[in-house]
C-alpha cells in the first residue's frame, strides 16, 4: 500500500466513516478506496463481535486500527521494510518485529489523538455536530501530528517512550530557581525551561502532570519556537488532567534555542509577561543560559558526567519519574572498529534497541510503588512476544550484538539504560561498561 518505511495517519469519524485527515510523510496518499475498505474491514469485524487491532500485509507492511470514545478512528499504516520505530533498518538491529512495529504505532496513534485534545479539547472531537467544521478546526493540529511522523527533532525519544526528554544543565539550582520564581510571578504553579527542545527545569507541579502531557507541551513549544514567533499565548487542554476546560500556555523565547512556558489563568497579559516579568527573572540569568546551551542537544550532559570511553549512545530512564535522557557521541573509528555508525544512526540504532528490549525483556511502565502487592508487579512485566511470556521473573539484563554495534540493555527499580558500543569492546566487558555508565549519570547529576 505504501512504500517501504513510510507511516501515514488516517483519522475517520467512527460512526460513519467520514475521512477527516490524511497525514503522512511521504507524499504518496493512499486512494480513497483503499482508506473505505480500512474502515469497512474494521466496522465488519466489529458487527461480528470481533476486535480488530492489528494485521500485517502480504507485503510486511502493518495496519493498527484505534477507535477513541467511539467518536474518532484513527488508522495508522507502515510500509514496513523502513526503521520507523522498531519495524525494521538494515541488519538485524531493526528486528523489532511485529511486536516491535505494532509499539511503534500504538505509541503513535495514542499520541496522535492526544495532540487532537491538547489542540481541540475532547467535547470538540467527541460531540462534532458539523464535520465540515471539525475538519477545518483539525487543520490546527497538523504541525504537532507532522512532528510526530517526521522526526525532525533528533535525539527526541519522548513520543516512544512516553517519558520527558530532558537536558541535565551544568547549573540547575539557578534555572530551578528562576522557574520557580517565574512562574510564582505569573500566579502559576506549573512552569518549564526548555533547552534544545528538552527540560532544563520545571517546577513541581509540572512534573505532577501526566508523562505523555508533558511530552506533548514540550512538543508544542517546540513547535511555537520553529515558528519564529518570540512569544505566544494560546489555549490547550490536558488529555488527561484536563480534556475539557482549557488552560493558557505562555510561551517566551529567552534565547534562541531557549524557552520557558507556563500553564495559568487569565493573568497576566502576554505583553505585562514578556515586557516585565521576562526581563526581571531571566535577564540577570543570560550567561547561565549560554551555559546551559552550551550543552549540546546530541549529549544532553554536563561535560562533568565522566561517561566511558567506549559509549556511543546511551538513553537512561528514569521509571518513578518517568523522565530520561539521551546522548550520541560521535566516535573515531579505530583498526578494530573501522566503520562506526553515523550520528544520525546512532540515534536510530538506539530507537530501535529500546523497542527491542522494551518489547522483548523490560517493562515499558513505571516502576512499581515500593511495597507494592505482587499482582501490581506482575502487571508491570512485560507480556509481548513467546520469549518474554515464558519468564518466570522479570529480566533485569539483555544485550544484542549487530552488524554496526553491541547494545546493552539494563534495569534496575528505579533506572533502565540502553547502551550502544562500537563492536571492538568485548561482549564479556559489556556488562561492566553499562553499570559505569549509569553510575556516572546518576551518580553526578542526581537523575
Amino acid at each position: 500500500m505504501l512504500q517501504d518505511g513510510s507511516t501515514q495517519i488516517l483519522c475517520l469519524t467512527a460512526t460513519s466513516g467520514v475521512p477527516l485527515f490524511t497525514r503522512g510523510a511521504s507524499r504518496q496518499q493512499l486512494p480513497f478506496s483503499v482508506i473505505g475498505s480500512l474502515n469497512g474491514v474494521h466496522m465488519f469485524a466489529d458487527g461480528q463481535g470481533v476486535a480488530l487491532s492489528s494485521c500485517q500485509t502480504e507485503c510486511g507492511g502493518r495496519v493498527v486500527w484505534r477507535v477513541f470514545h467511539d467518536s474518532v478512528m484513527l488508522i495508522a499504516v507502515h510500509g514496513g521494510g523502513g526503521g520507523g520505530g522498531g519495524g525494521g533498518g538494515r541488519g538485524q538491529q531493526g528486528s523489532g518485529g511485529v511486536h516491535g512495529e505494532e509499539l511503534f504505532l500504538e505509541r503513535l496513534l495514542e499520541n496522535v489523538w492526544n495532540c487532537m485534545v491538547l489542540v481541540l479539547g475532547r467535547d470538540e472531537l467527541t460531540n462534532a455536530r458539523n464535520v465540515e467544521r471539525l475538519k477545518k478546526d483539525l487543520r490546527s493540529c497538523f504541525g504537532l501530528v507532522d512532528q510526530l511522523l517526521e522526526d525532525r527533532h533528533q535525539g527526541i525519544m519522548g513520543n516512544l517512550t512516553h517519558c520527558a526528554d530532558c537536558l541535565l544543565p551544568p547549573n540547575p539550582l539557578l534555572v530551578q530557581e528562576a522557574v520557580n520564581g517565574f512562574a510564582r510571578a505569573v500566579d502559576s504553579e506549573f512552569g518549564c525551561l526548555l533547552v534544545h527542545g528538552r527540560v532544563a527545569a520545571a517546577t513541581e507541579k509540572w512534573w505532577r502532570l501526566a508523562p505523555q502531557e508533558v511530552v506533548l507541551l514540550s512538543a508544542l513549544t517546540r513547535s511555537l519556537a520553529a515558528s519564529g514567533s518570540a512569544s505566544s499565548d494560546c489555549p490547550v487542554f490536558l488529555p488527561q488532567g484536563s480534556p475539557t476546560v482549557a488552560h493558557r500556555l505562555l510561551h517566551f523565547q529567552l534565547l534562541p534555542g531557549a524557552d520557558v512556558c507556563v500553564l495559568c489563568g487569565p493573568t497576566p497579559s502576554l505583553h505585562k509577561a514578556q515586557s516585565d516579568l521576562v526581563r526581571q527573572f531571566w535577564s540577570p540569568l543570560a550567561q547561565t543560559l549560554r551555559d546551559c546551551l552550551a550543552v549540546s542537544w546530541e549529549r544532553c550532559l554536563p561535560a562533568t558526567v565522566p561517561l566511558p570511553p567506549d559509549t556511543l549512545a546511551l538513553l537512561a530512564v528514569n521509571r518513578e519519574a518517568r523522565r530520561s535522557v539521551s546522548c550520541v557521541r560521535a566516535g573515531t573509528a579505530t583498526s578494530e572498529s573501522p566503520t562506526l555508525p553515523s550520528t544520525a544512526r546512532c540515534w536510530e540504532l538506539l530507537r530501535l534497541f529500546y523497542v527491542f528490549a522494551t518489547t522483548r525483556y523490560f517493562s515499558q511502565e513505571e516502576a512499581p510503588a515500593p511495597g507494592a502487592p505482587a499482582e501490581d508487579e506482575a502487571r508491570g512485566a512485560p507480556t509481548s512476544g513467546d520469549l518474554a511470556a515464558g519468564f518466570s521473573h522479570q529480566p533485569l539484563q539483555c544485550y544484542l550484538v549487530t552488524e554496526e554495534c553491541k547494545c546493552y540493555g539494563l534495569q534496575t527499580q528505579q533506572h533502565q539504560l540502553f547502551l550502544l558500543t562500537p563492536l571492538s569492546v568485548p561482549t564479556s566487558s559489556l556488562r561492566n561498561v553499562a553499570t559505569q555508565t549509569l553510575s556516572a549519570v546518576t551518580a553526578d547529576t542526581g537523575f
